[in-house]
């Protein structure tokens, strides 16, 4: 019996796929789980224009991933933070205060994506962090730790 799964299932497929299974493991386990649904004819059609569709809409994100990464990769950005006479931060720079930084900038970043090279950044200078924007898209974002001295 071929179903269309619904999700992910391991040793089976992937979310869209269609399957081929015995009726019993579908009848019983797969649909009324809501694993999997039936694979007529109208199903697959369906299935297919939601894929076309889908893939219409991610080349439209990946497009404008790449715009801002090649945004990103130009620029550089200055964080400020509470520094000692021999440069030594107070504490240190992470993720927040970076995507801080690059949104001040003009650029919205959740800093959850962001990764800082190197260990923790305790010292004045430049630096470097990758940005993930799309599952194929990384930027570099290159940013110089400042005293907020004035």
């Amino acid at each position: 019996m071929k179903v269309i799964l619904k999700e992910n299932k391991e040793h089976l497929g992937f979310k869209d796929e269609v399957v081929d299974v015995k009726n019993g493991y579908a009848r019983n386990y797969l649909i009324p789980k809501g694993i999997a649904s039936l694979a007529t004819p109208s199903a697959i059609k369906m299935l297919e224009e939601n894929l076309r569709q889908s893939a219409v809409k991610n080349k439209k994100v990946k497009d404008e991933a790449q715009k801002m990464a090649d945004a990103l990769n130009e620029m550089v950005v200055k964080v400020t933070a509470k520094a000692g006479d021999k440069g030594k931060i107070f504490g240190s720079v992470n993720t927040i205060q970076l995507a801080d930084a690059i949104e001040k900038a003009g650029h919205k970043v959740d800093r959850k994506y962001i990764k800082i090279k190197g260990d923790a950044i305790k010292t004045l200078g430049s630096y470097e962090a990758s940005v993930r924007l799309h599952k194929d898209i990384n930027a570099t974002v290159k940013f110089d730790v400042v005293s907020d001295k004035k």
